[in-house]
């Protein structure tokens, strides 16, 4: 008798798409299918929904029960790149990004939380960049999956821990608090402000953020107002 195989089901998801610090942190999960229900039991849900505390809780529970996964930490710079190309932009970036991930995964069922106002073009790009074997996976492209598809929602709960550890790091290695990355954040608005120009700290900053650009076009018409 044959041995049935396990249906593999992926949920992607990322951390730091907006912030002008810090990098993008894109996840992909594997689980058997039956061990969703076991994601409920531990009370998995979107990562905004979750305490920090919480978050850290069952990031040690998912990684027990995750069958397969990868992760990418993806830095300001080669999200910069990604706006200077021609034929790419952010949203394809982490499209071919999560379709890699995904295609290693061996996956039946692949979900996706879409982060472009085009569900059918997004979809048919992330298609497109998935493997022969992948393709043939069931493909699902959803505004707010992470809110919908609980595998997903582990993704997002993995992908939100590790950019958080990752800015800590950061912080702890500059000897600086610069808050969460995010511009509604008092402390990224100071950080930003300061020390936007200086050389030891660009490789933190997104520079095609339109705040960075508008930072460094108001120093440059200064400079010339000097003369």
């Amino acid at each position: 008798m044959v041995e049935k195989l396990p249906h593999i089901i992926v949920g992607i998801d990322e951390a730091g798409r907006g912030p002008i610090l810090g990098p993008l942190v894109l996840v992909a999960l594997a689980f058997k299918e039956e061990d969703q229900k076991k994601l409920q039991w531990l009370g998995v849900k979107d990562s905004k929904l979750l305490s920090v505390e919480v978050r850290e809780e069952l990031f040690e529970r998912i990684r027990e029960l995750v069958h397969d996964f990868r992760i990418e930490v993806i830095e300001p710079d080669a999200i910069d790149l990604s706006l200077t190309q021609e034929n790419t932009n952010l949203n394809w970036l982490e499209a071919d990004t999560a379709a890699r991930l995904a295609s290693e995964l061996a996956p039946d069922t692949i979900i996706v939380d879409c982060p472009s106002p085009n569900l059918r073009a997004y979809q048919d790009y992330f298609a497109g960049k998935l493997t022969a074997a992948a393709q043939k996976a069931k493909l699902v492209v959803e505004h707010k999956a992470d809110v919908n598809h609980i595998t997903v929602a582990a993704a997002s709960i993995i992908a939100k821990v590790i950019r958080d550890r990752h800015i800590e790091h950061i912080k702890a290695e500059i000897g600086i608090d610069f808050g969460s990355g995010y511009l509604s954040d008092p402390k990224t608005q100071d950080f930003l402000q300061k020390y936007h120009d200086q050389q030891q700290y660009q490789h933190l900053f997104r520079k095609r953020w339109q705040p960075y650009k508008d930072l460094a076009e108001a120093k440059k018409q200064k400079k010339l107002g000097e003369f």
